[in-house]
């Protein structure tokens, strides 16, 4: 899958010729989005793109922005508060997009110019000059341009007048039985995913996803705090008497989705993955000097760390985090000591649901056969 910054790029709407003289025009089969979490909806969606792009000779492309609107338009009104938490990071988003077999992205700075621009320019400029767009795939709710004055009436007429196709795909809805539930399908959304995972309900999440929720990146260093804690608790404790070592993982926005204590599945250090328990979010027990203080994180404490990475081992690596049952909310702690007991306890609660989830989902197993 190619990646582009803006549409300004020669290879966008072209490819080489056979002889390899220079190339030729291919035109693109598009959809617009955010896609916060690529939740199933999404990916319904992206199924009937490449469909779509397959029977007609075009390349699948997806235009989506950075950053997200609405954090656009909060910051333009100084209200912070206005903006989406936020489901993924652009990395994981880029990430479910390439797994959805998606030939390329364009992600587009959201700023004045773009959000001032008429329905019709931004058809001009984006969806033709742009990405030369032979066919246009939006949802049924899609609006588009200055004061969202485009709709799916004003795109389907244009595509008529300027030469492409236009269709719309109707909402694509689960029955997700959350607070409030009357039994009836719900439409899938981003709102709706961020709901569940506000209120921590996790299975619900990965229903409405089509897979655990994730946050992915580049392991980094941190104040290595966690090697102290733990260590005079003794090799029978949580942490073998090695301490707390975490993972640390950068979420780039300031607001997230998910907050809190989870017990989660790491991949990408061993072949199998591991079981631990992790903190997302800002870590109110520890000092502002902290060397990533002020920045959301992910801290994941890995049970039974492989031993062939050694100490330094996991710095550096690509590791994907699945975060499948909340334990409870960020907590301050009055003291390092109060803290230590704190993550032992974490790490006790997370196996035990480890333990108890193996054992019903083996014998659901069984049931079944």
């Amino acid at each position: 899958m190619k990646i582009f910054r803006g549409f300004h790029h020669p290879g966008l709407s072209s490819v080489p010729t056979p002889d390899g003289s220079g190339s030729h025009a291919i035109g693109t089969a598009v959809t617009i989005g955010n896609f916060d979490g690529v939740h199933r909806g999404h990916q319904a969606m992206l199924a009937l793109l490449r469909s779509e792009a397959e029977q007609r000779g075009l390349r699948s492309c997806v235009l989506t922005f950075e950053p997200h609107p609405r954090d656009y338009f909060a910051a333009q009104a100084r209200k912070p508060e206005l903006a989406p938490a936020r489901i993924s990071t652009l990395r994981d988003k880029l990430a479910d997009l390439r797994r959805a077999g998606i030939d390329q992205v364009v992600v587009l700075p959201f700023d004045a110019r773009l959000s001032s621009l008429s329905p019709q320019a931004f058809i001009d400029e984006v969806l033709l000059r742009g990405l030369n767009t032979r066919y246009l795939l939006v949802g049924d709710d899609f609006r588009f341009g200055a004061r969202r004055a485009g709709d799916y009436t004003l795109l389907d007429a244009a595509g008529q007048a300027q030469g492409f196709d236009v269709a719309r795909m109707n909402s694509y809805e689960v029955h997700v039985p959350g607070p409030g539930s009357t039994g009836a399908g719900q439409r899938v959304s981003s709102s709706l995913v961020r709901a569940a995972l506000a209120e921590g309900r996790m299975d619900d999440a990965a229903k409405l996803l089509g897979r655990p929720y994730h946050i992915s990146g580049h392991v980094l260093h941190g104040r290595k705090l966690g090697r102290e804690l733990g260590k005079h608790l003794g090799s029978g404790s949580p942490g073998g008497g090695q301490g707390f070592r975490t993972l640390n993982l950068r979420f780039a926005h300031w607001k997230p989705a998910a907050s809190g204590i989870y017990a989660v599945r790491v991949h990408g250090l061993s072949e199998a993955p591991l079981e631990g328990v992790a903190n997302l979010g800002v870590r109110p027990s520890l000092d502002p000097g902290d060397v990533n203080g002020g920045r959301v994180l992910l801290e994941t404490h890995v049970f039974d760390w492989p031993a062939e990475l050694g100490l330094e081992g996991g710095y550096g690596k690509i590791i994907r985090v699945e975060l499948l049952h909340k334990l409870h909310d960020e907590l301050k702690y009055d003291s390092l000591e109060a803290l230590q007991v704190g993550i032992a306890q974490d790490c006790e609660h997370a196996r035990a649901w480890f333990a108890t989830h193996t054992q019903t989902r083996r014998q659901t197993t069984r049931d079944r056969i």
